[in-house]
């Protein structure tokens, strides 16, 4: 404890984020529905099953326009960084895929 008090007096820029075991454990999602007004976009994780209709929203994340952007630049260095240990990733479109869910024309 003595550790982590030291620490933080070291470091006051340090941000201590705690991760749960429910947390931990992820939720499995195969389709990101992706909206937005003018102020947030909205990222909805879903899990669709073959030969099911049906699908529940497993996730949803609510970001403002410069969280986006920003989140956008991450995913985009990290599968980079995959790309260059693990070779290409196969861009493949789903097929069969409903793509008009409501609202606005989303990309996923």
């Amino acid at each position: 404890m003595a550790d982590d008090q030291n620490q933080q007096e070291l470091d006051p820029n340090q941000l201590n984020i705690e991760l749960t075991e429910e947390m931990a454990d992820g939720t499995y999602s195969n389709l990101a529905i992706i909206t937005h007004s003018n102020s947030e976009f909205i990222v909805d994780f879903i899990n669709v099953m073959p030969g099911i209709p049906k699908a529940k929203v497993k996730s949803r994340i609510v970001l403002t326009p410069q969280h986006a952007k920003r989140l956008m630049k991450a995913l985009a260095d990290n599968v980079q960084k995959f790309e260059q240990v693990n070779g290409p990733i196969k861009d493949t479109d789903p097929q069969g895929l409903p793509m008009q869910f409501g609202g606005p024309t989303a990309q996923a």
